[in-house]
Parts: C-alpha cells; sequence; structure tokens
C-alpha cells in the first residue's frame, strides 16, 4: 500500500483540529489540488473528532475510513449516508449502533497504524490517503508509515498559541526529496518518505508467482514462490517443498542465499503470499527467519487465507519496522495456483 499524509496548517503550524468551530485554512486551488489528490487514493482516512466537528462527506472515495475510541458517532451523519460507498471504522469496542452504517473492525489492543494499513490491504485497499487529525498524523508518521507527505501552508494566516487548535508542523529528514508550490497563496510542500518501488516490486513479485507453479499441490500447504534481491543485486529463488518436504518458499530461497554467503542485511524478499508467522513443521517460521537474518523489506500479493492457522505475518513483521508492501491486484492469481484448497 502507498500512503499519503495531507494537511493544511497556519503560518505558524496549527490544525483545524481541537476547535468546536471550523477554522477555513486551505484556499480554492488548495482544496481543488487536494480533491484531485484524493481521486488517485481510493481510500481516505480522517480521525472521528474531525468527523463529529465537521460532519464531512468524503464524497467520491471508494472508502472512507475512520477510527473512534468512544464509539461516539452517529449513524445519520453524512459520511454514512451521503453515498454509496464503503465505511471502515476502527474501535476499541463493539459498535452495535453503527453496525448497518459501516463495517467496524474491534482492535483490543491500541489501535496502531500498522494494524490499520493490515486490515485495509486485507480489504483490496492500494492507496490510503491521511488527512488527519494531528494525533492520526502523528501516528502514521512515527510509526513509519507513510510514504508521502504533503503540507499546505498558509503564509496569510496565523493563530498565535490562542483558540484552542493543534500544532502540527513537519520537519523531514535532511536530503529527503521534495517539491514546493504555491497554489493561490498557499505554500504546498511535498515529500518522499519511501521511494515508489512499484514497477520493481511487481516484477520480481511476479517472477515469484512463477516459481510458486513448479510447486506440487499438497493438502497441507500452499503453493508459494519466493525471490530474494539482495542489496548488492544478487538474486536467489525458491519454492515450497522445492527441496524438502517441509521447507516453505521463503525458507527456500534463504537456504540458497546462504550457503552463498550472501549478505542478506537491507535485502529484500519477494513472496506470492504473506510469509508464515507459525507453523509446526519447523522450529521458526518464515517470519521468524526474515527477522533473523535482517531483510528490511518484504513484498507479497497475497495475505494468506485463514485455512490453517490466522497468520500474523505481515503485522509482526511491521511491529518490527521492517517495509511490508502488498500487492493485492495479483491476489486472484495466487489464490487460484492455490485453489486445490478450497
Amino acid at each position: 500500500m502507498r500512503i499519503t499524509l495531507s494537511f493544511a496548517v497556519t503560518a505558524d503550524g496549527y490544525l483545524d483540529d481541537c476547535s468546536s468551530k471550523r477554522l477555513v485554512i486551505s484556499t480554492p486551488e488548495d482544496w481543488a489540488a487536494v480533491h484531485r489528490l484524493r481521486n488517485e487514493h481510493d481510500a481516505l482516512l480522517v480521525g472521528a473528532e474531525t468527523l463529529r466537528r465537521d460532519n464531512p462527506s468524503l464524497r467520491g472515495m471508494a472508502t472512507k475510513v475512520s477510527l473512534t475510541r468512544s464509539g461516539e458517532l452517529a449513524p445519520d451523519m453524512r459520511v454514512f449516508t451521503s453515498e454509496e460507498a464503503r465505511c471502515i471504522l476502527f474501535s476499541p469496542i463493539e459498535l452495535p449502533h453503527l453496525a448497518s452504517v459501516a463495517e467496524v473492525i474491534v482492535c483490543r489492543e491500541p489501535i496502531t497504524a500498522r494494524y490499520i494499513v493490515t486490515e485495509l490491504e486485507r480489504r483490496g485497499v492500494r492507496r490510503l490517503m491521511v488527512e488527519g487529525g494531528a494525533q492520526v498524523l502523528r501516528m502514521f508518521l512515527n510509526e513509519g508509515m507513510a510514504d508521502t507527505v504533503r503540507m499546505a501552508r498558509n503564509p496569510n494566516l496565523k493563530l498565535g498559541a490562542e483558540g484552542g487548535f493543534a500544532h502540527f508542523l513537519f520537519e523531514a529528514p535532511a536530503g529527503t526529496p521534495c517539491t514546493h508550490e504555491e497554489l493561490g497563496g498557499m505554500e504546498v510542500t511535498t515529500w518522499q518518505l519511501k521511494p515508489d518501488t512499484t514497477t520493481e516490486d511487481l516484477i520480481y513479485l511476479r517472477q515469484a508467482i512463477e516459481m510458486s507453479r513448479n510447486c506440487t499441490p499438497s493438502a497441507t500447504s500452499y503453493c508459494v514462490g519466493a525471490v530474494i534481491r539482495t542489496a548488492d543485486g544478487r538474486i536467489f529463488t525458491g519454492y515450497t517443498h522445492e527441496t524438502s518436504p517441509t521447507h516453505h518458499a521463503e525458507q527456500e530461497a534463504l537456504l540458497k542465499a546462504l550457503a552463498a554467503a550472501a549478505d542478506l542485511r537491507g535485502a529484500t524478499i519477494y513472496a506470492s503470499m504473506e510469509p508464515c508467522s507459525t507453523r509446526k513443521s519447523e522450529p521458526k517460521s518464515c517470519t521468524q527467519l526474515i527477522l533473523e537474518h535482517g531483510l528490511s523489506r518484504v513484498v507479497f500479493a497475497c495475505y494468506e487465507p485463514d485455512c490453517f492457522v490466522c497468520c500474523q505475518g505481515a503485522a509482526t513483521l511491521r511491529a518490527h519496522h521492517v517495509d511490508v508492501r502488498v500487492y493485492t491486484e495479483l491476489a486472484d492469481e495466487v489464490l487460484h495456483i492455490n485453489r486445490h484448497l478450497r
């Protein structure tokens, strides 16, 4: 998933997310640019406080997302009633009064950006735009779950420390690529925190899917292919049960890399399916092996269905700061290869 954070601030860095009345920061030209950017994403996330204060419709989005700790949202709010669109709410508690207007995902642990992204990917979301408020933006940034940050600053609007607004200014690490533009008096800066590796990822991911076709279908395991690309460009491949009836694809590729004395720190592994997080046939799961050998990126096409276990590979890897990319547009092909388990 590619994730964009977008927000507007006053000249002194205040956001409109803590006041009982709406503060208009953006100019019409900037708002038009924001709506064009929304159209490039298939899901939009805003905090519950924004829903309560502004009652926005968020029209035009295929998926509308929010998170609420209190559950104090009404089913007749415009975000739920303005059009036929999927609404998803993350909450630590059950919300039966909203069950008819939204899919409520109950998270018993503290809600994190990693959890939100993983669950949205499971539901096919490929590009997510996050518009705040300040706590939500900080959560995504602190967890490293942002690829692009767009900050629009109004140099003609200054609040000082009064007004009950939240202060939020973003500072990217030195050397981060960025662009600047002026839109109707707004100073817009866009930072690329992480490069867009989609083209390269899809090449190697399709190679991994082709590797999976070499597997002999089994009633006890998925047909999976894997490709490892080391930081210095070396390539190692594997598929399920290639050399052993207990080896998974990622394990086969890792063993080849280790036999060749390859440095796996900073490497990327491409797998047709989510790396396993629990297994009985080997002492360590593929997720554990990936972490143990220091790979920095994991790219896969399909989340593992809940057939044998409830896999938590992506969530575990993200919790250990591994960059996980999922291209769900290839998931149907992976599931077709594994149709023997349906």
